[in-house]
């Protein structure tokens, strides 16, 4: 079963390719310069979403799971830029072949990662690996839908179909875990605005450890553990959190969460 790693990005719009693209006043402010993309956005699709190879990557939450312990964190530290953060994430890959979680990782964080790390010219030999180095690799990898390297849970509990993707946050609170505490995605660029960079990696936290205990829930429903093993496991993420829940966001986390 181990290792697993269960990763989440969060991220703003990149102000610099904005500029870049856009053509825009290189002494115009970040925040101007995004204002001015998202109102053209909006008249453009109905939304102000950013594309996804404009998402420049802020926090990289991951919850590492191998034989004996269990760790939940942001890699790098709060100053690092992108490319760090990238080169962290891939290491780790490369380092330990874990299998992946995501929630919508298909949809939204790989795609991501693909153009950013393009960008800042990153390289991963495992992660891109589709059986020239290891032939398993060709039957299993990171990158085909249908593998289970990479388990994108929505994806999986939604059979594949876009029209039945159900959000992280409901599911969760319905399953008895806590679900978001205070944040969500539409608010990690105002918070960025205001260097509220430690409540991004906060929420960025909360949000892997919330997808491995639908994880671990999804393995009980197809026989991978038993209910005793189940709930060994959800003990250890209670226990794990509690030794640290003097660190924000835990002590408010546990509080949402009875066992």
């Amino acid at each position: 079963m181990y290792p697993h790693l269960v990763f989440d990005l969060e991220t703003i719009p990149d102000a610099h390719g904005l500029r870049q693209l856009m053509e825009l006043d290189p002494e115009l402010p970040d925040e101007e310069v995004v204002d001015i993309a998202m109102q053209a956005r909006l008249e453009q699709t109905g939304s102000d979403f950013m594309p996804l190879h404009l998402q420049k990557i802020v926090a990289i939450g991951c919850v590492f799971r191998n034989k004996t312990d269990f760790h939940v964190k942001c890699l790098g530290e709060p100053g690092d830029d992108e490319a760090t953060l990238i080169r962290s994430f891939f290491k780790v890959i490369d380092h330990y072949t874990p299998v992946l979680i995501s929630w919508n990782g298909s949809g939204f964080d790989l795609p991501v990662l693909h153009y950013r790390a393009l960008i800042h010219g990153v390289p991963s030999r495992r992660y891109w690996d589709k059986g020239q180095d290891d032939r398993s690799f060709q039957y299993n990898n990171y990158l085909s839908r249908y593998h289970e390297r990479h388990t994108d849970l929505m994806d999986v509990l939604a059979a594949f179909n876009l029209r039945a993707n159900a959000p992280l946050d409901q599911l969760a609170k319905l399953c008895g875990f806590p679900g978001k505490l205070g944040m969500d995605g539409s608010q990690v660029w105002p918070t960025w605005l205001e260097g509220g960079i430690d409540e991004i990696r906060a929420y960025c936290e909360t949000d892997v450890v919330n997808t491995w205990l639908m994880y671990l829930r999804y393995s009980l429903l197809k026989c991978d553990m038993d209910q005793t093993a189940y709930d060994a496991e959800i003990k250890l993420v209670h226990d794990s959190l509690s030794a640290i829940s003097d660190q924000a966001p835990w002590d408010e986390y546990l509080s949402e969460w009875s066992l």
